[in-house]
């Protein structure tokens, strides 16, 4: 049985997860919108960046996001709670075939599979 204490822990680790995610996303979106960034024109790139408003707001969810994993390393151990954050590659899996249409491929969604049942062993210990 899981105590109280690591519920609101889990709670607090899928919001994290969550805004972690929904940031990745909006990160990607703008950078879809800005294109491929090469080095050999990276200051006038780098200020196209910072004033694109969808990435700003990528990078805010995603500091919203540490604060709560903050709140969840305060409460359980790392050793449980980092391989938790795998739940992430699957939602961003997700999203990235739904949201941006990325192809993703067969061997990519057993990957997930994977990831799923190594989050389930962490869950039982």
């Amino acid at each position: 049985m899981v105590s109280g204490s690591t519920l609101r822990a889990l709670g607090l680790l899928l919001i994290a997860i969550l805004f972690t995610v929904t940031g990745e996303l909006f990160l990607k979106h703008g950078m879809n919108r800005i294109g491929i960034v090469q080095f050999s024109n990276f200051l006038p790139t780098m200020g196209r960046i910072v004033r694109t408003p969808v990435i700003l707001i990528g990078f805010t969810s995603i500091g919203v996001g540490a604060v709560f994993w903050l709140a969840v390393i305060s409460r359980v151990n790392l050793s449980f709670a980092y391989p938790m954050l795998s739940v992430g590659y699957i939602l961003i899996l997700i999203f990235s075939a739904l949201i941006l249409k990325e192809d993703v491929s067969l061997l990519r969604w057993i990957g997930a599979v994977v990831i799923c049942l190594g989050v389930y062993l962490i869950t039982r210990s």
